[in-house]
């Protein structure tokens, strides 16, 4: 009889069948307890979304607040820095992670965890409060065989749902994993933790013990086929449309692992769906590009460089194409 300890499973003298029978449920009303808390939570639900002709809404204070913010860092270049308080980060030791889920708890909890976080998006495209318009380019992601890293820009806590959503009926069977920060997954905001340190999420760490283990988890996952999403602009700008210049860290990863990098860019447009912050719900088209493969005959540095540069080109040409404007930083 196999149990499982921690707050998520608090039923420690059931066994595991009868234990995980309600524990979905449990959760899941539990995240939605929290989100319904929250006026300012990206996460809604439907009785926070009306329609357009059925209602006018004065917009939250702070999402104005936010794009305050984002058009400061923006004028300021500081592309790196997000805009929201994040959780405070504490340091995540080698011993707590199990990157390749090896441990049969962590497999247990990877498979609840994606669960959970299937049904709990789900029930949000269901609800219009995530809309997928469209998909774009879908064959250039099957023309990569073996292990990848796919890019995209970040903008809203289910922009990583939105590409599984597009690649999952083209993975083989497989997941995809992703890398996060390291407060993310030491500190995640509750009751969300289950799904931040166990769905297929590697954790990011400033301790180099940690980072190495890090490093040989990826190579294992690459060379096994694996597919490893990386947001390469760092931080999350609420709803930002523009390419953002990117930190190396993906195009590093790449090169080490002689890894191709396909670039994901996702544009929105305004529905006919207000949140409940007062701001119309955003339909995604999710644009899958050319994968870029790194050049052998340069240098390490050389090489994650045109990598880098390659792919940020590849994302504007897709902004300017979908907007109809060239892009420029500093204006609305």
């Amino acid at each position: 009889m196999t149990y499982i300890d921690g707050p998520f499973f608090p039923d420690g003298n059931l066994p595991l069948r009868e234990r995980t029978a309600g524990l979905h449920n449990r959760v899941y009303e539990a995240m939605r307890r929290r989100a319904e808390r929250s006026q300012h939570r990206i996460i809604c639900f439907q009785k926070s979304f009306v329609r357009i002709e059925d209602s006018t809404m004065e917009k939250s204070a702070h999402k104005l607040e936010l794009l305050r913010r984002i058009a400061e860092l923006e004028k300021n270049q500081q592309w790196h820095l997000d805009v929201e308080d994040d959780p405070e980060t504490y340091p995540l030791m080698p011993d707590k992670v199990d990157y390749l889920n090896e441990k049969l708890s962590s497999k247990i909890k990877n498979k609840i965890a994606n669960i959970i976080g299937a049904r709990f998006f789900d029930k949000m495209i269901a609800n219009r409060q995530l809309i997928i318009k469209d998909i774009k380019g879908i064959e250039n992601f099957t023309a990569v065989k073996g292990g990848r890293i796919v890019t995209c820009n970040h903008f809203s806590v289910c922009d990583n749902y939105a590409v599984w959503i597009a690649l999952r009926d083209h993975m083989d069977g497989k997941m995809l994993y992703k890398v996060i920060r390291e407060g993310n997954y030491t500190n995640p905001p509750k009751p969300f933790g289950l799904i931040m340190r166990h769905c297929n999420t590697l954790p990011l760490s400033s301790q180099t013990a940690t980072m190495k283990k890090f490093l040989k988890a990826t190579k294992t996952l690459l060379g096994r086929g694996e597919t490893i999403l990386i947001y390469p602009e760092q931080s999350m700008w609420w709803n930002y449309r523009k390419p953002k210049p990117m930190q190396d860290g993906a195009f590093t990863l790449a090169v080490r692992n002689q890894a191709p990098v396909v670039p994901i860019f996702i544009t929105m447009e305004d529905s006919d769906v207000l949140d409940g912050d007062g701001f119309f719900v955003q339909e995604y088209t999710i644009h899958i590009l050319p994968a870029i493969y790194p050049d052998t005959t340069l240098s390490s540095v050389e090489a994650k460089e045109k990598m880098r540069k390659a792919n940020y080109e590849a994302w504007v040409r897709v902004y300017e194409d979908f907007y109809k404007t060239p892009l420029v930083y500093g204006e609305k």
